[in-house]
């Protein structure tokens, strides 16, 4: 075992045992109060907590706040400025200001990027094969998509109805990232993206009926490589009788486009899949698991566990013409989500009805961003795979990263999702023995925290002050002040004999990197 693993073990070992003092947590990581319900999600939420006699976390630190807000809207940790800023700043508003600053941040746009092109299967190689002209017509349609709040509605309508080519008019893509170009393939794309359905889970009739308006989707070649119009097959049909998947009927004219048709029905207000998919989407990307889960499974039989809040939610959506910013806005600042996450009941049905905020490790782009950010380096990204053959230069971030294909060993060893089929379940964020391995003993991380401009800076900036050095630190990889055990406890090993401030410094930052608390949302 070498000197930097065993002496990481040894100081985790003994900060673990720093914060195991039971039972008042409270401080770094809750407030000392209870939600008060001020917002319709809390009053929901509450009404459904008290019917099954289950008590709900007191609210978060503002420490917690600010990492957790941060991670979850722009998959970004706070810089230690910020975290100061905010934790001194004493308006009783700063966390509704503090959403809505974030919510403009350009890692806003990239990160939200991401989880879309996750969703629409944004990938140049197999079994996808959009090819890199097409992935970066697409990214960056999707990005400006959502630097601009397109109403959802439209951006739906766009991806479904649009026809040319895949270079030149990018949201053509979505029908080409589909495994499979008949129209069953295509109906179940739609089912799953838009819908949030299981193909398979829809009766044979449903399916069948819903083939009818993708039958004339059709393709070609170009003399441009790669290149590939998508197009409405002309080859005359008749008036044909087809039928939605609610059932209603309606007839297709010679002249009519089917997916103009289909959009239209998806897209009405009251159309309960459009509207009820999406929003259970962003409550289950940013509060874990889905107001219906798993968020692209939904069927009669698999009910919400809040039906009114769902309702809710969709109804606010249809009422600001499908901002999907005011969705984001109407959770971030409720009380649920500001929960703790430290749970207050041992009902098994607590966290499933949000009585605490879900801990959960965060994304593999997230994670290896972050470590990037507190230690001052980049990585490498690649795609070894002959069409393309890419190498991204160093400090590109993780989330940025327009092209599935596009990787590295530790996005692939942490659970990136493939971008196969579109499904939630493809990103894979449990913890493995290889991980945890990799962050203790691996020659990456320990050139990181060696070669870290940032932790050398914060040596020259506490000007020999131990405990100003050891605030540092806490401050740029935990988000917050570390207790007054913490503190003392780091600073006793600062002062081992033999110790020497680098040695110590590098030990404390791979410390506290393999810690929960850094890994987690919480």
């Amino acid at each position: 075992m070498n000197r930097p693993l065993l002496a990481a073990l040894v100081l985790m070992a003994i900060i673990n045992q720093c914060g195991a003092e039971p039972p008042q947590i409270a401080p770094p990581f809750e407030s000392d109060i209870g939600i008060v319900s001020a917002s319709r999600i809390d009053t929901l939420v509450s009404a459904g907590l008290k019917n099954r006699g289950i008590k709900p976390a007191l609210l978060c630190s503002d420490e917690v706040f600010i990492r957790r807000v941060y991670l979850d809207v722009i998959g970004t940790l706070p810089s230690p400025p910020e975290i100061r800023k905010f934790l001194e700043d004493s308006n009783p508003n700063k966390r509704i200001s503090l959403i809505n600053r974030l919510l403009e941040r350009e890692e806003f746009v990239d990160y939200w990027t991401l989880k879309w092109c996750d969703l629409l299967r944004v990938k140049s190689e197999f079994p996808i094969n959009l090819w890199p002209n097409a992935v970066q017509a697409y990214y960056h349609w999707i990005h400006d998509c959502i630097r601009t709040n397109m109403p959802y509605d439209q951006f739906v309508r766009e991806l479904l109805t649009s026809s040319g080519s895949n270079f030149r008019v990018p949201q053509v893509n979505f029908y080409r990232a589909i495994q499979g170009r008949q129209p069953s393939d295509i109906a179940r794309t739609v089912a799953l993206t838009f819908m949030g359905t299981r193909y398979e889970s829809l009766p044979q009739s449903t399916r069948t009926n819903m083939e009818v308006f993708f039958s004339q989707v059709a393709y070609k070649k170009t003399a441009e490589w790669k290149e590939e119009i998508v197009y409405l097959n002309p080859a005359p049909v008749g008036p044909r009788e087809a039928v939605f998947p609610d059932g209603k009927t309606v007839q297709i004219r010679p002249e009519d486009d089917p997916r103009r048709v289909f959009a239209d029905w998806l897209t009405e207000p009251n159309n309960q899949w459009f509207a009820r998919n999406i929003t259970n989407r962003v409550w289950t990307w940013l509060m874990g698991r889905g107001i219906i889960n798993e968020p692209d499974d939904i069927r009669p039989d698999n009910p919400p566990v809040n039906p009114e809040l769902l309702a809710f939610l969709e109804k606010e959506l249809v009422r600001s013409k499908y901002d999907l910013k005011h969705i984001y806005r109407l959770i971030l600042n409720s009380g649920i989500y500001q929960q703790s996450s430290i749970p207050r009941s041992d009902n098994p049905q607590a966290e499933a009805m949000f009585a605490c905020y879900p801990v959960r490790r965060l994304d593999a782009e997230v994670l290896i961003d972050a470590l990037d950010q507190i230690s001052g380096t980049g990585e490498n990204y690649s795609s070894n795979i002959p069409e393309p053959f890419t190498f991204i230069p160093e400090g590109r971030r993780a989330i940025k990263l327009e092209d599935g294909s596009i990787t590295s060993q530790f996005l692939e060893m942490f659970g990136r999702p493939a971008r196969d089929t579109g499904l939630e379940s493809e990103r894979n964020n449990q913890p493995s023995d290889f991980q945890r391995l990799y962050l203790l003993n691996s020659n990456d991380i320990k050139n990181k925290i060696e070669r870290s401009p940032i932790l050398r800076q914060q040596a020259e900036a506490a000007k020999g002050n131990r405990i100003e050095l050891i605030k540092n630190i806490y401050l740029t990889i935990l988000s917050r002040y570390p207790t007054q055990a913490e503190s003392d406890t780091a600073d006793k090993y600062f002062q081992k004999e033999g110790m020497t401030r680098k040695a110590a410094i590098e030990d404390l930052a791979w410390a506290l990197i393999n810690t929960k608390e850094f890994l987690y949302r919480h």
